[in-house]
């Protein structure tokens, strides 16, 4: 059968999986009477819950007698290790994007690695039924972003299509009647290449993603580079070195069709296919023929910018709502999720875990997957990865590619704030509608923490894109959190009398009638020093009769935090505390004694 192999790639929420839900709607993938939910392609909890893509999907639909494998990729920047590995299964690329929003970050980011590969774009300029849409700006847009990246004659050259995948139509132009997707279908077969087969070679596959299957196992997806792949043949694993890792046979094949990984008894040099059965072989190896000694070249990832330390929850409340709470077992889920997701790499650091990924976001997922699974823990505070200059010994750091766009009454708080953070200001210009589009170049460390502040300013209504840039210049301090911390001094169950009496010192972080126990922040400080406070003590009862009125105990309603303003909001002697039901903030030492001593041997050394 004829084959395209497509990966559709754009920026967070420009309509990537509402577009493959629509697809695979109109190409007869399910049956008339077939319930199936919105973006069905997000089928992990966490990206239904939070409307993003986290892990790269495949599918497949058939149009005209042609099997189209399509690749939805992530988004956001956080996941930019899956992109890079999934472009190089495809052999053309549908870059989405928003008709209002025109060309963010993300589709930059994208895109840039999809031109490098000599991939041609086809470009869909998608909700053109939003209000605010300016589909012919955001067309001069994209041209312009192609030119920018260095494209080649054949790539400035593309198709554009015009669209709206939640109404399931594409045209070739605004005139066009707006009847459904079949122009998009027709140009991805006529415009992108049929993969080069060669048949006759052995067999080889490159691995570029990992998953696990609790009937199956472990799940290896990759294209068919060369030759033909049978059930039960035998193979061989070969590392990116050329090592040997194993040899098997090929006991269980599987390829996708629909929504569904269906098994196969044999496939070709250029599909897409999932192989069970191998216990040691990993993203970017090959999986070939034993006569085959070379490993198929694989693209190198972006290294990692933030790092967190994850270690054992030893508070007094451990165990009690988590069923995972050992360091073996911490150690286990980490390094299986390293061995899957290449963008992570985590090191041993004596009983605890330094796990390194591209942003906060890919940390807190992780985080929160964890927790779900019964996990408990203490998080450290993100701090980014410096790498020093080879030649001049000078200390490098992250940098970030940071546009804003927000209302102008707003502009100049947010340019204020980021360039206290030390950040740059590139670009600033009037994006209509009131707004403005200001593009920064920011220390990663400067932004963590800043997105909720952002909102704040901006009365919720700014929009934050950030993108890793590269390493440059250390830029010097940076002023962290400007408020210290209310920190429990007594074990046992806290008391609205007492949480009332104490809110004069600041905003409470728990509710009455929880747990406390000493060196646990029950709230935040109006001042920039800690303070231990008692949040049991109730009131003294005496014999003279009080009004109703005084009895009557009115709490402020408590700034409760997510699990990601936590990790962004603690500071470097502090450590959030995850379990399956409860985010608590802790000090790292927590007997106030420990913490006094810590504070004047660091007050000795700086002096």
């Amino acid at each position: 059968m004829d084959i395209r192999n497509i990966a559709i790639i754009a920026h967070v929420d420009h309509g990537k999986t509402t577009l493959v839900d629509a697809l695979l709607k109109q190409s007869g993938s399910f049956r008339a009477n077939q319930q199936v939910a919105d973006c069905a392609m997000d089928s992990n909890d966490l990206e239904r819950e939070r409307g993003i893509t986290i892990l790269a999907k495949c599918t497949s639909v058939e149009w005209r007698g042609v099997r189209i494998n399509i690749v939805d990729t992530p988004g956001h920047a956080d996941f930019g290790g899956e992109v890079e590995r999934i472009l190089s299964m495809v052999d053309g690329v549908v870059v989405l994007v928003d008709a209002a929003e025109g060309p963010l970050p993300q589709t930059k980011f994208v895109t840039q690695k999809a031109l490098r590969q000599g991939l041609k774009p086809i470009v869909v300029v998608n909700k053109i039924d939003r209000g605010d849409a300016r589909p012919h700006d955001v067309h001069n847009a994209m041209f312009d972003l192609f030119s920018a990246l260095d494209a080649t004659e054949a790539q400035l050259d593309f198709p554009t299509l015009f669209a709206s995948g939640r109404n399931g139509w594409a045209a070739e132009s605004l005139e066009a009647p707006r009847e459904n997707l079949a122009p998009l279908f027709d140009l991805i077969l006529s415009y992108v290449p049929a993969p080069k087969r060669d048949l006759e070679a052995p067999f080889s596959v490159l691995v570029t993603t990992l998953e696990y299957d609790s009937y199956l196992g472990r799940i290896l997806t990759g294209r068919i580079h060369s030759g033909v792949a049978r059930v039960n043949m035998p193979v061989r694993a070969l590392g990116r070195d050329g090592q040997v890792l194993e040899e098997a046979r090929l006991t269980k094949l599987l390829a996708f069709r629909g929504l569904e990984r269906l098994p196969i008894e044999q496939a070709e040099a250029g599909d897409i296919i999932a192989i069970a059965g191998l216990g040691k072989t990993t993203v970017a190896d090959t999986i070939a023929d034993p006569t085959v000694t070379a490993p198929l070249p694989s693209t190198p990832i972006d290294p990692p910018t933030l790092a967190m330390t994850f270690s054992v929850n030893d508070s007094p409340l451990a165990g009690r709502e988590g069923t995972k709470v050992t360091s073996r077992m911490i150690r286990d889920r980490l390094l299986r999720e390293s061995e899957g997701n290449v963008a992570i790499r985590v090191r041993e650091t004596g009983d605890a875990y330094e796990v390194a990924g591209r942003g906060e976001l890919q940390l807190g997922v992780l985080v929160e997957q964890m927790r779900r699974e019964g996990f408990e823990l203490s998080i450290s505070r993100p701090r980014v990865i410096y790498k020093t200059d080879p030649t001049t010994g000078q200390r490098l750091e992250p940098m970030e590619e940071v546009q804003v766009d927000v209302d102008d009454e707003f502009t100049g708080i947010v340019v204020e704030k980021i360039s206290n953070r030390r950040g740059e200001l590139s670009d600033m210009r009037p994006s209509g509608g009131g707004k403005t589009r200001v593009s920064f170049i920011a220390p990663s460390r400067g932004l963590i923490g800043y997105h909720g502040e952002f909102l704040t300013d901006t009365r919720g209504t700014g929009l934050m894109n950030r993108v890793f840039h590269g390493y440059a210049p250390y830029k010097g301090p940076i002023e962290g959190r400007h408020t210290g911390v209310l920190i429990s001094n007594a074990s046992g169950i806290s008391i609205a009398y007492a949480l009332w009496n104490l809110e004069d010192r600041g905003p409470m972080m728990i509710h009455p009638g929880g747990p406390v126990y000493p060196g646990m922040i029950i709230g935040e400080h109006t001042r920039d020093n800690d303070l231990d406070v008692n949040p049991l003590k109730g009131k003294q009862l005496t014999n003279i009769r009080t009004t109703s009125k005084d009895e009557a105990v009115r709490l402020t309603p408590p700034k409760i935090l997510s699990l990601e303003q936590a990790i962004a909001y603690i500071a470097d002697d502090e450590l959030v505390e995850v379990t399956p039901k409860s985010i608590r903030l802790r000090k790292k030492l927590l007997d106030l004694n420990d913490r006094k001593k810590a504070t004047r041997l660091a007050e000795a050394e700086a002096g």
